[in-house]
């Protein structure tokens, strides 16, 4: 398979993956672009992986981690903007609580957040998750321990 073909078949799912890591649609498509222009450039690589899937994904995981490291540390993660700031109690609980759980997502280090996405979304185990993060399990599950417990508290508070 040729790159064009590749990202022709599986540019959905990235971006798909890219927003939940991110919470904002524009900043996914950022993300997938990162990725999906250092995979142009090592495609020969990428193709011959065992995986080329799961090459191009962690790609993306670590633009988005990455891409923290970049930015002012005074930046505050915000809601996305298709969400209100605060749930309304005039639309359905489902909504509400959707709006609540992105604003904690979105409050989460973005280690913790991948963790999360990766283990729930994509539904990998902790030895996946760990390979793709470039870490041990023991710290997969820290992270997701930690960012569980931090979801938990928030979900007391409302």
């Amino acid at each position: 398979m040729d790159f064009h073909e590749y990202v022709a078949s599986r540019r959905q799912p990235l971006l798909r993956l890219a927003y939940l890591l991110t919470g904002d649609t524009h900043l996914a498509e950022d993300v997938v672009q990162t990725a999906l222009l250092q995979a142009f450039r090592q495609w020969r690589r990428v193709s011959r992986a065992d995986q080329p899937d799961a090459y191009v994904r962690r790609m993306v995981v670590n633009a988005f981690i990455d891409r923290k490291r970049r930015h002012s540390s005074s930046e505050a993660p915000t809601a996305p903007a298709d969400l209100p700031a605060t749930p309304q109690r005039d639309h359905t609980d489902d909504h509400a609580e959707r709006s609540v759980m992105w604003r904690s997502l979105a409050g989460l280090p973005r280690v913790q957040r991948a963790v999360l996405v990766l283990r729930f979304y994509e539904d990998l185990d902790d030895a996946r998750i760990a390979e793709l993060l470039g870490t041990s399990p023991s710290t997969v599950r820290s992270n997701a321990s930690r960012a569980l417990a931090t979801l938990r508290k928030e979900w007391t508070r409302v």
